[in-house]
């Protein structure tokens, strides 16, 4: 009977992040993408870093500087070089197709690791064969095959361990197996899973703080209570074993009309921020370059995928979460938007995850556009 929500709500195509199909106007072969209706703050500018890299969605970049892209439908892994510096990609190599929703790839130690939705793999050595990168390694097999939620982005922490999130299987439901809505990690060899946060919808992006190390994620809230509720979250997890409420309790201070009925949200860990309602938080990090203006330092960016399931589209940007000495958060703000044309209600990028250059500029992939930009200062 767990599933039986999940059921239902395929049933009437209203599942939070299925993602119905929306038509882009530029996917043509000579469409040019129009990134000078992005607006950002004075100094800054947007450049194209990649094209026709189709479905780009999560990234990592190496030491030697190749850019790693999973995709969702797309079922293939990229990896990308710029081989002259002239911060446009000239070099592209599939290291993978057919995979299952291979979202997330992270890069340690000379291999690339590729999240499908129920197990990790691993390309051994992938830079010095990008070209011919052979059959992976499974590192870990036994994550749950649902696909609602099934996509993941994954990352090593500060303890050297691979963090997996496993969304819940559902828009709303309450699941008997743990590692249903949680963040959990695994070593590099994929022994000892532990389940290390609970009550996490459905995150597609986190880090950690570069001083203390701890724990930041977006979270997706839950879909049909209405275009403005619930708030998408920014979490700070302070300890391992935190619940962070779902599925009983929404933004930390909304119960859930079902599932809330006797529970007490104070009870759950709040958003270190609420977001807007159905603006698809995914990519989250801290910025530490030296490019950007000093006020930006270890202030957090956020790429907003957008909303699918809204009266009036919200989100496809990159905000901007500015936290004080004592990392509470005081402001939210936009810092690149102009992917939506809010008079027409038409998107034409969807910004999905944030990676930085050494130089310090902000790298940001788009699935909608398939297309990777550059974010810059100055010169």
């Amino acid at each position: 009977m767990r599933y039986l929500p999940f059921l239902i709500c395929l049933l009437l195509a209203s599942c939070g992040q299925i993602n119905p199909p929306i038509k882009n106007p530029l996917k043509s072969a000579s469409a040019a993408l129009p990134i000078d209706r992005i607006k950002l703050p004075e100094g800054f500018k947007i450049e194209i870093f990649a094209q026709d890299i189709t479905n780009a969605r999560s990234m990592d970049i190496s030491p030697g500087g190749t850019i790693f892209v999973g995709t969702r439908g797309e079922g293939k892994v990229y990896a990308l070089k710029d081989t002259d510096g002239d911060f446009y990609v000239d070099k592209k190599y599939v290291l993978a197709e057919g995979l299952q929703m291979p979202n997330g790839v992270a890069f340690r130690d000379g291999d690339l690791y590729v999240a499908e939705v129920s197990r990790i793999i691993k390309f051994t050595a992938i830079e010095s064969h990008l070209d011919q990168p052979g059959e992976p390694v499974v590192v870990y097999d036994k994550y749950p095959t649902e696909t609602h939620h099934g996509w993941k982005f994954i990352d090593f922490g500060p303890d050297g361990k691979l963090y997996v999130p496993v969304g819940a299987p559902c828009n709303i439901c309450e699941s008997e197996d743990e590692i249903f809505a949680s963040i959990t990690r695994i070593n590099p060899d994929g022994t000892d899973l532990e389940v290390v946060q609970h009550g996490v919808r459905n995150t597609v992006g986190f880090t950690w703080h570069p001083d203390d190390k701890q724990l930041w994620f977006t979270d997706n809230g839950r879909d049909m209570l209405g275009d403005d509720i619930p708030a998408c979250e920014l979490n700070h997890a302070t300890a391992d074993g935190q619940h962070f409420g779902y599925p009983y309790c929404h933004q930390g201070d909304l119960p859930d009309e079902e599932f809330g009925k006797g529970k007490d949200c104070a009870d759950y860990v709040a958003p270190a921020q609420k977001l807007g309602a159905h603006i698809a938080p995914l990519g989250v990090e801290f910025y530490t370059g030296a490019m950007f203006p000093a006020s930006y330092q270890k202030q957090i960016l956020i790429a907003e995928h957008g909303s699918w399931n809204r009266s009036k589209k919200a989100g496809y940007r990159i905000t901007l979460v500015t936290l004080d000495e004592n990392q509470n958060a005081t402001s939210y703000e936009p810092f690149a938007s102009g992917w939506l044309d809010e008079e027409k209600d038409e998107a034409w990028g969807r910004p999905v995850d944030i990676e930085f250059l050494p130089d310090g500029s902000m790298l940001v992939s788009d699935d909608f556009a398939d297309a990777i930009y550059r974010i810059s200062y100055g010169d």
